[in-house]
């Protein structure tokens, strides 16, 4: 029998069916205090999702807990509606009453749970005062920014003291400087949260700087699942590979040496083992020499040609022509010594400490 969740944990396996074209088939599990991000592509289910936990779309299988509350479980013919569920929900557009002042959004919450008006008041001005927001009391939330609107809309989630918070692309909306800047806000309140947190996203940064743990979602199916620095350091998909930027090749192992696309061989430091592996190779790991005469120094170089050239400041981004394609990260200075540009040829060289394997 199956050990039943600790007090307050997030216990859910989650099949939503949207037509017959697309169904969602999610296990999640998430412990009182840990963040998890569900990561992943437009079109993958993670706004699904959370409309699931949240009650707003019912489970065709599966089932959601929270401790020992059954929330939804549709071979037990149990569905908790979504007022009764005690979870905070940030939507992606925030959802605020435009015609509702920032202290009257976040009290709407707490009548609604309620809360005497007098009460809710009270304390909605003191979450408003967490966030620094206190002198924005009285403004429509029609007026606030972004990023005030992005706070009063996680002070009305945290407000009425969920036992679940969902948080579905609470940044997305946000111009580059405001997102760094609430981020690091988010991490706050995050942190002083006592339950479980589902932040949905299908940016890798805030992914990786705001949760404990990622699950992968792709076309609606978990594909990986680990810290951030196992999915950066040991991507399963090419999707992953992307998110860590990180180099991703499929091959053949056969102890310390991989076969790739295209023949090559390259020289791992570790035993890869035997059999299908799939190699990460980070973009920094790759040193480009000028065509001519083999670089020495590691077994691992080949010939490659230059595809497209990407200045980034104080760093220059190669993408090589395959099998097998690769991007390089290599100095700016580094580039123009080589006058890198498209069809140039180049030597590729990468040392095998710089790159790990796992099973295929």
């Amino acid at each position: 029998m199956t050990p039943a969740p600790p007090p307050g944990a997030l216990d859910a396996h989650l099949v939503v069916r949207r037509g017959p074209a697309f169904t969602l088939d999610l296990e999640l599990a998430i412990a009182p205090g840990e963040t998890v991000a569900l990561l992943g592509p437009n079109g993958a289910g993670k706004t699904t999702a959370v409309w699931a936990l949240a009650g707003l779309l019912p489970l065709a299988e599966g089932h959601i807990r929270l401790g020992d509350r059954v929330f939804d479980d549709p071979a037990r013919r149990v569905y908790v509606p979504p007022e009764a569920r005690r979870t905070g929900v940030v939507f992606q557009d925030y959802l605020l009453f435009p015609h509702l002042s920032a202290v009257e959004n976040i009290a709407f919450g707490l009548r609604s749970r309620g809360v005497p008006r007098r009460e809710a008041r009270r304390r909605s001005l003191d979450w408003l005062g967490r966030f620094g927001l206190q002198d924005l009391a009285v403004v429509p939330s029609r007026r606030l920014s972004g990023g005030q609107a992005q706070q009063v809309a996680l002070a009305r989630a945290l407000a009425v003291a969920p036992d679940l918070l969902l948080l579905d692309e609470p940044l997305a909306a946000l111009d580059v400087t405001t997102r760094a800047r609430l981020r690091r806000a988010l991490a706050a309140h995050l942190a002083a949260f006592p339950g479980p947190r589902l932040l949905i996203t299908h940016s890798p940064t805030g992914a990786f700087l705001l949760a404990d743990r990622i699950v992968v979602l792709e076309d609606g199916r978990a594909t990986q699942e680990g810290t951030p620095d196992q999915i950066r350091r040991h991507p399963r998909t090419s999707y992953a590979a992307d998110l860590g930027g990180v180099n991703l090749l499929s091959g053949t192992a056969a102890g310390s040496a991989v076969t790739v696309p295209g023949g090559l061989v390259l020289t791992l430091a570790a035993d890869a083992g035997q059999g299908p592996a799939l190699v990460a190779v980070p973009p920094r790991a790759l040193a480009l020499h000028p065509a001519g005469a083999r670089p020495g120094g590691t077994p691992n170089a080949w010939q490659g040609v230059v595809a497209a050239v990407e200045p980034l400041g104080e760093r220059t981004r190669v993408e090589l022509a395959g099998p097998p394609a690769l991007v390089a990260e290599i100095t700016a200075a580094a580039a123009a010594a080589l006058d890198l540009r498209p069809g140039t040829a180049v030597w590729v060289t990468a040392d095998p400490v710089d790159l790990s394997s796992q099973p295929g």
